[in-house]
């Protein structure tokens, strides 16, 4: 039986495929509309600020909290373009196939969310943080759309 952490490393790089396929989609917008805030869409709105955001959880699940590494969290203004965004993910790469390596681990993960503590297993983990950037994924091609721009399909099974 293969291990936990090869069949992770298979699906993320499904998901890093289809984030490619979304950079190449965001290289066609123009700069002004890529940092172009919307109040309709949470985190501060604009297409690059929901990639950030994006690498953000995985910097704070799996760089900070799961690797414990001292991690100083990317801002929005860091990345003002998608080549920009595209290093950004290259660092996020870097440390998501660290914590695949030792995917297999049973060791819990302690972590705190608005005041409570609590604790899960690794895998739990790595499915929140690729859950989590598809759902902005979606929002990112939504505000698009209301930019005036034609969403390209993104899916793994396209």
């Amino acid at each position: 039986m293969e291990s936990l952490s090869v069949h992770s490393k298979e699906q993320y790089e499904l998901v890093r495929e289809s984030r490619m396929v979304l950079f190449a989609y965001c290289g066609t917008i123009l700069p002004t509309d890529f940092i172009k805030s919307n109040t309709a869409f949470g985190r501060g709105g604009s297409i690059r600020n929901l990639l950030v955001h994006i690498a953000n959880t995985y910097e704070f699940w799996i760089g900070k909290l799961a690797l414990k590494n001292d991690i100083i969290f990317s801002q929005y203004e860091a990345s003002n373009s998608i080549k920009e965004v595209v290093r950004l993910f290259d660092f996020i790469d870097g440390i998501m196939y660290e914590f695949i390596d030792d995917l297999d681990s049973e060791a819990e993960i302690e972590y705190e969310i608005d005041g409570l503590g609590s604790k899960t297993k690794p895998f739990r983990i790595f499915t929140h943080v690729i859950t989590h950037e598809y759902h902005h994924k979606g929002q990112i091609l939504s505000l698009s759309r209301s930019l005036g721009y034609i969403p390209i399909d993104t899916d793994i099974m396209r």
